[in-house]
């Protein structure tokens, strides 16, 4: 194992080994406190531009499962097609897995994908600096590298549309254990029907800004008909039922297009809409409210949400570093969810539209998945 060094923006350093790929990298470091999870979080769209530091101590004893992909063609075991976080920073890493349905080693795994991996890093401190500090830009680097570090930089991470970068670049059509892909191009002639053949489900536009597998999943199973969308997509020419945003990655700022798009849909006011994580700020934007970055976010399988109005209180799952400002909500709409640690925003309603969305992931795996009955809410919207 080679000798690395993770360098901050404010000058902390913290030395560790190398056990995956080996190439310097920059990104935003940020924590994340699950206790399991490492392969959905590796490869959530979310953590793309991050180097990702797990709490947990010690990491890689249950391997990776199999890349497989089921009939619809999403992955059975991971969120996405690939990791997308940068890196990943752990205090100790386990040389040795055992579990039924592992295939290989997380290190191998990173080899692989061309993504860093640390281990030796003393995780506690870490966090306790982007905790006081809150998160900022870091460089990983080999210690017996000749590198200019001045020239391993990386933009500040709220300049970076990283929705773009991991956005479907097609339309794909799900239903039931059946997908189909069509490019921009096919979808532009004017006898293209975007849909299943003979399928006549109630349809569902899923505006892709980095969405989850097990997203997609969750509709897919409650007998609706999912066509999946590039983020910047105008589907408001579609015969749709119902318009659900999905999580993403970066500065629901750079997002404007389809802030713009969901407005639209919005003249609509019967159209029921569904926004989880990012599609819970880009919604929020669209009804007029405003964004702005948590100090360190929110990274967790185990942070307590109330839902406005009543004793309910939830333990969810949550991958996000930007949060709505409850205080620029317009009259028309309230707060569905609150942070009970923080009291930050976890979901809007409109008070007459069939509109809201949650902060959190209702849809998590691996974690909680007590709020998973949004989405039969929203499949009820369908059908009225």
């Amino acid at each position: 194992m080679r000798n690395v060094t993770l360098l901050l923006d404010d000058g902390s350093r913290f030395h560790g080994k190398s056990f995956g790929y080996e190439k310097p990298v920059a990104g935003e470091v940020v924590f994340n406190t699950a206790m399991t999870g490492y392969p959905e979080s590796l490869t959530d769209p979310s953590y793309a531009g991050q180097l990702m530091t797990l709490t947990y101590p010690l990491v890689g004893n249950y391997g990776v499962p199999p890349f497989s992909i089921e009939s619809n063609g999403l992955a059975t075991y991971m969120e996405s097609e690939r990791i997308h976080a940068e890196a990943i920073i752990v205090s100790d890493y386990s040389e040795q897995y055992c579990h039924w349905n592992a295939t290989e080693s997380l290190g191998d795994w990173l080899k692989r994908e061309h993504i860093p991996g640390i281990t030796g890093i003393d995780t506690r401190e870490l966090t306790k600096v982007l905790r006081e500090h809150g998160v900022m830009m870091g460089k990983i680097l080999f210690d017996d590298e000749a590198i200019d570090k001045e020239q391993l930089t990386a933009d500040n991470y709220e300049d970076i549309n990283y929705v773009d970068k991991v956005s479907c670049k097609e339309i794909v059509v799900y239903a039931g254990n059946e997908s189909r892909r069509f490019s921009l191009e096919e979808a532009a002639q004017p006898n293209c029907q975007l849909s299943i053949v003979n399928c006549q489900l109630k349809r569902v536009v899923l505006v892709d800004c980095g969405v989850k597998t097990n997203i997609i999943r969750c509709l897919v199973k409650r007998g609706v008909e999912v066509i999946r969308v590039p983020w910047d997509y105008d589907y408001n020419s579609l015969t749709y039922d119902g318009l659900f945003i999905s999580n993403g990655p970066g500065d629901p700022d750079t997002c404007d297009a389809a802030v713009q798009n969901i407005r639209k849909a919005m003249s609509n006011e019967q159209l029921p809409i569904f926004g989880i994580c990012m599609g819970n700020q880009l919604l929020s934007k669209a009804g007029g409210a405003k964004i702005y970055k948590l100090k360190y976010g929110h990274r967790s399988h185990n942070q307590p949400v109330r839902m406005v109005g009543t004793e309910r209180c939830f333990i969810t799952s949550q991958n996000h570093g930007y949060a709505v400002d409850n205080n620029t909500l317009t009259a028309d709409w309230e707060p569905l969810f609150i942070n009970m640690n923080d009291g930050s925003n976890e979901g809007i309603r409109h008070k007459r539209n069939p509109w809201f969305s949650a902060q959190f992931h209702p849809e998590a795996d691996g974690g909680p998945t007590d709020t998973e009955f949004l989405f039969d809410e929203f499949v009820k919207l369908l059908n009225i």
